[in-house]
């Protein structure tokens, strides 16, 4: 990328914590350098309890807005002053846009959006079906509310915190009745018996993600291995290839990371931000370009 930067740059931030492994910049980036847009977009690392004082300094320093990611995305919601509607039914922010003159803060989710064009882009028959989600805790419970929009018959949920697991599930029965919801014990018989008849696993939790590589949402292959079938879909994208991920090959499912749903949500804060479409093959080319991407 050029020296693009001037006097007349403005910022575009994303506000989270753990962030140093995020590819935002360089997506974004790549984007406001290829069609000449004046911006820069830069990784500030803040979690919920300086939020508030983050939001505040982005309006001050004349930010156009802002991604929210992990542990914020619903915290955020407590410093927005008005939410479209489908962010207002998932109950998390993903992305926010400041007013340049009033300062007003609008709260946006693009999460759920972006999972399902890239599992459309993968060929994924997901109307009709059953998908099983591991954490409907922010961008798990955006991948959840917008499936059973778009079609999903039934969404099995693996979740530790069963309040947040029936709030979602209330959430999706209370509003779209063509999709049954059910939650999962916490032992991995309940998860393989529901795995039997689905045709996605989504994980949706930070387990895994670059300083918990060790970490995986399932003990092992063999979870996975009498149900092969099942597209195996790890929203982590650092690194490339979870435990999960590796679990998922060893029993012999398809598996993808992260990287496309990140691109396609990207592309919904772009034109928030702009009301201009993002250059996305370009973008994706970029990206791909770090190394193999899955």
């Amino acid at each position: 990328m050029t020296n693009r930067i001037q006097g007349t740059t403005g910022l575009i931030g994303l506000l989270g914590n753990p962030i140093k492994h995020s590819r935002s910049p360089h997506m974004h980036n790549s984007a406001f350098d290829v069609s000449g847009e004046d911006y820069v977009y830069l990784c500030f690392e803040v979690g919920q309890e300086k939020l508030h004082d983050a939001i505040e300094a982005l309006k001050v320093l004349g930010a156009l807005g802002s991604n929210v990611t992990y542990p914020n995305k619903q915290e955020v919601l407590h410093y927005v002053d008005s939410i479209s509607e489908d962010a207002k039914l998932i109950g998390s922010v993903n992305t926010i846009k400041i007013d340049p003159v009033s300062k007003q803060v609008t709260g946006y989710n693009t999460d759920g959006r972006g999972f399902v064009a890239s599992i459309e882009e993968k060929g994924i028959v997901y109307k009709g079906k059953k998908v099983v989600i591991m954490g409907v805790g922010g961008a798990g419970r955006a991948i959840a509310i917008q499936l059973a929009y778009e079609g999903v018959a039934e969404i099995a949920i693996k979740e530790f915190n069963k309040d947040l697991a029936k709030e979602v599930q209330r959430t999706i029965e209370d509003n779209i009745d063509s999709c049954r919801v059910t939650i999962l014990e916490d032992d991995e018989e309940a998860l393989k018996k529901a795995l039997a008849d689905a045709v996605l696993l989504v994980n949706a939790t930070p387990l895994g993600m670059k300083g918990n590589e060790t970490k995986c949402a399932i003990s092992g292959s063999s979870v996975l291995r009498d149900n092969n079938h099942v597209f195996v879909y790890d929203i982590v994208y650092e690194p490339e290839e979870t435990l999960l991920m590796t679990y998922a090959k060893e029993a012999g499912c398809q598996t993808c990371n992260g990287i496309n749903m990140m691109i396609w949500q990207g592309a919904l804060a772009y034109k928030i931000w702009l009301d201009k479409d993002m250059p996305q093959e370009y973008v994706r080319n970029e990206l791909f370009k770090t190394g193999e991407v899955n």
